[in-house]
């Protein structure tokens, strides 16, 4: 085992302690988003909120437990291998019609909540992509400002002709139809 040095604390003794295991600008970014994602959640609609708790319980191990049961015991009365009640369906069709009637509903329900997810999903992307493409130009500009350091005190790259290929910015679009090229190369 692996053993620190007296004074460096762990993650658990900072937590212990009441520092963040994270650094400070993570766990900042961290509270916006949960910050964000409640007032979004607060923010949906009512048939919203129901058809995600509805996909949600139809999803779990309970729906499962729950369907077992109650079709278990209508299949068990009505089929007479239960005798505790006397038989209301005795040939299921009652019980198809339920079971058809209730697919409608649990699959519409779950479509409704796939498209708030691919909403979401998709505002991610987009938040993704503008990050990346905000970095990207950073990156490209700390190049140019290293490249010049470099020429002002007289250092040379060995391959100067990488070093230009990344002072060039980037554009999405260009990047986008490029590999659409690709895409259709490929396909043909």
């Amino acid at each position: 085992m692996k053993q620190q040095p007296a004074n460096a604390e762990t993650s658990e003794d900072n937590q212990r302690h009441g520092q963040s295991a994270v650094a400070r600008p993570i766990e900042r970014n961290i509270r916006a988003l949960v910050e964000r994602r409640e007032r979004e959640l607060a923010g949906e609609g009512f048939i919203s909120k129901v058809a995600a708790a509805i996909a949600g319980f139809a999803g779990s191990v309970w729906s499962v437990v729950l369907h077992a049961v109650v079709f278990g015991f209508w299949i068990l009365v009505n089929t007479g291998l239960l005798p505790v009640v006397r038989p209301w369906d005795p040939s299921l069709v009652v019980l198809a019609m339920a079971a058809s009637v209730e697919a409608i509903f649990l699959t519409t329900f779950v479509l409704m909540n796939q498209n708030r997810s691919a909403r979401i999903e998709d505002q991610r992307a987009e938040l993704t992509l503008q990050i990346s493409l905000l970095a990207e130009h950073e990156m490209t500009k700390l190049v140019e400002i290293s490249s010049a350091i470099a020429q002002h005190l007289g250092i040379t790259y060995p391959s100067p002709s990488e070093l230009d290929e990344l002072k060039e910015n980037v554009t999405p679009e260009a990047v986008l139809d490029e590999i659409e090229r690709e895409r259709s190369r490929r396909n043909e």
